[in-house]
């Protein structure tokens, strides 16, 4: 048996973890239903004082930040800005 290039044991293994990644989170019924109101409420919020930013922009971890600071700035209520925290940190 002829032993497998290393390249492709690489290719493989990265290929494995990308799709186990994307099996793995599978969003549960309210976050599917936060996350669709978040869509609909972040340009209504977001766009009142600034330019919207792309959920891409920052990580998961720094939208808890970021959000955490823009509830306290605004007089929005925690529910929609659960939602719109939900939409930023899945639509990466």
């Amino acid at each position: 048996m002829r032993p497998t290039p290393p390249s492709l044991l690489t290719t493989l293994s990265i290929v494995l973890a990308l799709v186990s990644r994307v099996f793995a989170f599978e969003p549960t019924p309210d976050q599917r239903r936060l996350f669709i109101e978040g869509a609909k409420l972040w340009p209504v919020y977001c766009a009142q004082c600034h330019n919207a930013r792309p959920g891409s922009q920052f990580s998961p971890s720094q939208w808890d930040a970021i959000t955490m600071h823009m509830r306290t700035q605004s007089i929005m209520p925690a529910k929609n800005m659960r939602a719109i925290k939900e939409f930023l940190q899945q639509a990466r």
